[in-house]
């Protein structure tokens, strides 16, 4: 989903370099605003393989304001160690915040650092950080990447306590699937810890430093998929406790006590969820003994997300609604203002005295006059009435004819139109999204639908205004409404092509607006009478999946003359 150069592209190397899923373990800044990088160097405190000793290059002489490419414009330095520096910058071109890793080309691990960002920008997976560039020029190496201004890392959120169950739940929930994809394309993290998880704005999930924070410093691992099982586990652990689950303090938590060894979440802090305090365990490096019963580990991020698969879905807390503050008496009241209230309480509501003044009385008068008037004037229209109603029953027996210019319109009778077949519209990306599935729209079933492509935002990650589906009639037919539903509610746009278009229009401008909402279930009707032949259902914004991507799902369309 993310831009990618040609140089992000190419995968090929010949470096001689281990391949990346023999690399990694812990994490640099990646691009989080006003969040820099808490690292540690203790390597038991995450769990995972040594690292190698950085190369003797020293790193480039750079500073805010250097442009590379003629298009990064350095802002702030986040780190600098072992060689190479991690910077905020801007990408001129576009506009917008990205960061970037910077090595000199002679680098011990520039190689490494090179295929191992070329590989992950393959992956694509809006889960993970994007790379958007890997070159090596002018005796630099650097690799750009997404910067998350409206993100939190993991750390942070940590530092105001564990996080709630359904919270944790989803963490561990869309951490282990990113994972359990990325090893099914041969990458590995093992770096994954809570400064390399982020929570953006709208609750998704994201993982920064996909095999390039290892190949940064140098750290490799004989069983990558296990060293990124415990490292999932141990976020789970820490998310549920506040506690790093071993005995070094480490990412701003501090660590169990010293020889008491790994002990259950829920042992640790009351109150923790039963079913997620397991799930960590099995996935710690603990044979899969738990407190209450023995099931087998969990090595490899697929089976995570298999075990995570067959546990009760957490639903969210119940919003807490706060009572309304009851009503408070006021002090004023007629014919207290003034004077003070009467100690026995609250001064009760009295009528006011009647008016005994000339002025009231010629009041009294005047009203008395007007009812008067008002009875004749009602009394002398009921009979005008009556008389009308005698004079028509003397041509009660006079054939009644139906006058021809009778205005008053007849309401046509509704009846559902057929879908003669339909097609994916996708005029502003690459021309098609799941052609195979777009019969899935109209086959009476709600069981199966047609979807979209997932997506970073509700807004097509910004990438398009939206696409749809173009449905034929067989023939240009009067429509009266379009009924669409959809899976997760969906923002939509009913669209129609003019009467005498002889074909099916192929551009979006040939398509006019006539209705719009938003819904699982939308009942789109246009204004005034349309006829046409070919309408557009088009998606403008989209849910969010359990996953934490955007995709849109529609489920049936029905249309009704």
């Amino acid at each position: 989903m993310a831009e990618r150069s040609t140089a992000a592209v190419d995968v090929a190397d010949n470096s001689g370099d281990e391949p990346l899923t023999a690399q990694a373990d812990k994490a640099t800044a990646d691009g989080v605003a006003t969040n820099r990088e808490r690292d540690t160097d203790n390597d038991e405190a995450q769990g995972s393989g040594g690292t190698e000793r950085p190369g003797k290059a020293s790193p480039p002489e750079l500073h805010s304001g250097h442009k590379l490419a003629r298009r990064y414009r350095l802002e702030e330095c986040v780190t600098r160690l072992d060689g190479f520096s991690s910077w905020r910058a801007v990408d001129e071109k576009l506009r917008r915040a990205v960061g970037v890793h910077i090595l000199p080309a002679d680098h011990s691990r520039a190689r490494s650092v090179l295929a191992a960002a070329r590989s992950s920008a393959l992956l694509g997976d809006p889960r993970f950080v994007q790379v958007l560039d890997a070159v090596e020029e002018n005796d630099v190496v650097y690799v750009v990447h997404e910067w998350l201004p409206d993100a939190t890392e993991l750390t942070t959120l940590l530092a105001a306590g564990p996080l709630e169950p359904h919270d944790a739940y989803q963490m561990v929930s869309q951490v282990a699937a990113a994972m359990a994809a990325a090893h099914r394309e041969g990458l590995a993290h093992l770096r994954l810890n809570p400064n390399a998880v982020l929570r953006t704005s709208t609750g998704q999930w994201r993982i920064r430093g996909l095999a390039v924070n290892a190949a940064l410093r140098g750290v490799s691992s004989q069983t990558p998929q296990r060293t990124d099982t415990e490292a999932i586990g141990a976020l789970l652990y820490a998310a549920l406790t506040q506690r790093w689950p071993y005995e070094n303090d480490a990412y701003g938590l501090s660590g169990l006590p010293k020889y008491i060894g790994l002990i259950a979440p829920d042992q640790v802090r009351a109150g923790v969820h039963r079913g997620l305090s397991e799930l960590a365990m099995r996935a710690l490096a603990n044979d899969g003994a738990t407190a209450s019963r023995h099931e087998a580990a969990c090595t490899t991020p697929e089976e995570l997300v298999k075990a995570i698969g067959e546990m009760p879905r957490i639903r969210p807390p119940e919003p807490a609604f706060t009572a309304p503050p009851e009503y408070q008496r006021t002090t004023y009241q007629q014919g207290t203002y003034g004077r003070p209230a009467p100690a026995g309480g609250a001064q009760p509501l009295t009528a006011p005295p009647p008016l005994q003044s000339r002025t009231g009385r010629a009041l009294k008068w005047a009203v008395s006059a007007l009812l008067i008037a008002a009875l004749g004037l009602g009394s002398w229209q009921l009979a005008d009435a009556l008389m009308d109603q005698g004079n028509q029953s003397d041509d009660s027996n006079q054939t009644q004819t139906t006058d021809g210019n009778d205005k008053s319109p007849v309401k046509p009778i509704s009846r559902p139109l057929t879908i003669a077949g339909a097609r994916d519209f996708d005029p502003f990306g690459d021309g098609s999204e799941k052609p195979a599935d777009i019969s899935k729209t109209y086959d009476d079933s709600m069981a199966t639908y047609w979807q979209t492509n997932f997506y970073q935002g509700a807004a097509f990650g910004n990438l398009k205004p939206g696409l749809g589906v173009v449905l034929d009639l067989g023939k240009v037919q009067q429509v009266g409404k379009v009924t669409v539903t959809f899976v997760g509610s969906t923002s939509v746009e009913l669209r129609t092509a003019s009467a005498d278009a002889g074909s099916e229009p192929t551009t979006f401008e040939a398509f006019t607006k006539v209705a719009e909402g938003t819904g699982t279930t939308v009942t789109l009707k246009p204004g005034q009478s349309v006829k046409t032949r070919y309408l557009l259902v088009w998606l403008t914004k989209l849910p969010m999946t359990e996953e934490g991507t955007y995709r849109g799902r529609v489920a049936d369309i029905k249309v009704t003359s």
